[in-house]
């Protein structure tokens, strides 16, 4: 069980990086889903129709070349009028697109309301039209309207399951980047420079010891009173008496 969670632990340490952008970038996208404005899109559709020939080629030709003018100010001017916008405020929301193999004109419109993208669309291909036409004579082909743009029922953006993939995908890129950097320190630091210091303890040594000399202890009896010598006394001695001759006794005559 032990060796289990330090695996774990291990495992958390690593990756945890990753494991904490991930979900965060989801959630930041799921945010901008809901805080962001909704912005609708309308197509409207444009051919090119040749008048004194007919190979398909020119035709090709002269579509994608109005196509490149159809964010041009010459033909924006023309649709102010009818889009209710200015030209600069129309060459962010229009922009046309061409086929490599269809002489087609394809007006994307863009706007914060369904109406506001269909006007903006139909505008601009009207304004093409027109300004295409002028020239007929000199290039041969004429401008004619394909398909209205249609009201769309739902926003373009923002989706909510795109934007949370794409905050997810932030994520992973953003973690992976800290894992890689955390790793360089760790290897300019050296090996076990990020994991926690394991306290050392002592190991029981395998060698017999020394027998350590044993000190007198001091006794806690009381020492015995020493003797006490008489000290030679500074005062002179008195002087012994002479002894007496004791009387000699008269021997007796003979």
């Amino acid at each position: 069980m032990t060796a289990r969670l330090e695996k774990v632990r291990a495992a958390a340490g690593r990756w945890w990086p990753l494991a904490v952008a991930v979900p965060l970038g989801a959630v930041a996208g799921a945010g901008y889903a809901v805080v962001a404005p909704p912005s609708y899109a309308a197509n409207s559709y444009v051919v090119v129709v040749p008048e004194n020939t007919t190979e398909p080629g020119v035709a090709v030709n002269f579509a994608q070349a109005y196509g490149r003018l159809a964010g041009q100010p010459q033909v924006l001017g023309l649709a102010a009028a009818d889009s209710g916008h200015t030209g600069a405020e129309l060459a962010a929301l229009v922009h046309g697109t061409t086929s490599p193999d269809a002489p087609v004109i394809e007006i994307d419109g863009t706007g914060r309301r369904p109406g506001e993208a269909v006007k903006a669309a139909d505008a601009v291909a009207k304004a093409l039209i027109t300004f295409g036409n002028t020239s007929s004579k000199e290039t041969g082909v004429k401008l004619v309207p394909l398909a209205a743009a249609a009201e769309p029922q739902a926003p373009t953006t923002p989706s909510g399951k795109l934007d949370v993939a794409v905050g997810a995908a932030a994520g992973v890129l953003v973690g992976a980047l800290g894992m890689m950097t955390r790793r360089k320190l760790t290897a300019e630091r050296g090996p076990g420079a990020g994991e926690p210091v394991q306290p050392v303890l002592p190991q029981p040594s395998t060698e017999p010891t020394a027998a350590e000399p044993v000190l007198p202890q001091p006794s806690t009896e009381p020492a015995a009173a020493e003797p006490v010598l008489p000290q030679p006394s500074a005062e002179p001695a008195a002087a012994e008496p002479a002894p007496v001759p004791e009387p000699q006794r008269a021997g007796r005559r003979k």
